[in-house]
């Protein structure tokens, strides 16, 4: 599908961008395929990430094994305004790419029967993607609206290795490289807030996603899940945090001054979808306080997104 163009604004809202492209409010309903993570089964890692625990930030996690993904959306739908709104299906828990071309063909197929369906969206890492599934992907995108979403994290290896990612930034820039031209919107994930990266940083891998010209963005607080271990340095005392909104408002907004204007902001902040699994930091602002805050904050300054922008 052809990209359109933005005009300025505070900042470029996902809602913005589906109401452009489809000229109504899109949705997206989270789903799981049932695949596991290479940092997790051996291939690469054990033991994941050490801030990841999935269900506490993906509500299909686990649906999987109890539903179809046809049923998994049709849940989905219940759970929004009215049912007739169109839908994103985005196949978020874990791996989302983590299986046989066919197996995954089934899957997504599956998922775009729903009349309701407009698009994919696949959460994945940026090392499992080879050519054959990007091909897959492709294939969608000439019939629907597609977007592949990157875990990504940070642009800095060393801090890559400290959360034991299990991959590199340069392994990022090949999969987006691989990607582009193939009529997928890409969209990288982006915590704000791990374990050794000064603000500075942080602002380096604005820079850097620039470079990459890609297409979204999705921001995380660095959040403490239980069990996690991540955890257990936060228990010794070793991992600073957002402890609330307020600390964390003029990051969000310088990181937005310097991403381009065209990088549509699919989230600001992150969720978790289980309040009890959370050790630290808890906010009490919603995502729509936070947006609000956001574009206050903005307007306070006279500054929007992409203003300090540097191609």
């Amino acid at each position: 599908m052809k990209k359109h163009d933005h005009k300025p604004g505070w900042y470029y809202r996902l809602s913005t961008f589906f109401r452009a492209l489809f000229g109504g409010p899109v949705y997206k309903i989270p789903l799981d395929a049932g695949f596991s993570c290479p940092n997790r089964d051996g291939r690469i890692g054990r033991g994941g990430c050490s801030y990841c625990y999935n269900p506490a930030f993906s509500p299909a996690a686990g649906g999987r094994w109890l539903v179809s993904i046809g049923e998994q959306l049709e849940k989905g739908k219940k759970r929004k305004s009215s049912g007739r709104e169109r839908y994103i299906a985005y196949f978020q828990a874990y791996t989302s790419t983590y299986g046989p071309v066919e197996e995954l063909r089934c899957l997504y197929d599956e998922a775009l029967k729903n009349p309701a369906v407009v698009g994919l969206s696949v959460a994945t890492r940026p090392d499992c993607v080879p050519d054959q599934i990007l091909d897959l992907l492709e294939d969608y995108a000439r019939r629907t609206h597609v977007w592949v979403e990157y875990g990504l994290q940070s642009a800095h290896n060393a801090t890559l290795a400290a959360i034991n990612r299990g991959h590199t930034f340069e392994q990022f820039i090949d999969a987006v490289e691989r990607t582009r031209g193939r009529g997928i919107y890409v969209c990288a994930h982006v915590i704000l807030g791990l374990p050794g990266e000064t603000k500075e940083m942080m602002l380096r891998t604005m820079a850097a996603l620039n470079r990459c010209r890609i297409d979204g963005i999705k921001f995380h607080h660095l959040q403490v899940i239980k069990g996690t271990p991540l955890y257990e340095q936060y228990r010794r005392g070793e991992v600073p945090l957002f402890n609330n909104f307020g600390e964390y408002l003029p990051l969000i907004c310088d990181c937005l001054e310097l991403l381009s204007p065209t990088t549509v902001i699919h989230r600001l902040a992150a969720r978790v979808t289980d309040g009890e699994m959370l050790a630290a930091p808890h906010w009490s602002e919603s995502p729509t306080q936070i947006a609000s805050a956001v574009e206050a904050e903005l307007k306070r300054r006279g500054t929007w997104q992409g203003v300090r922008y540097e191609k």
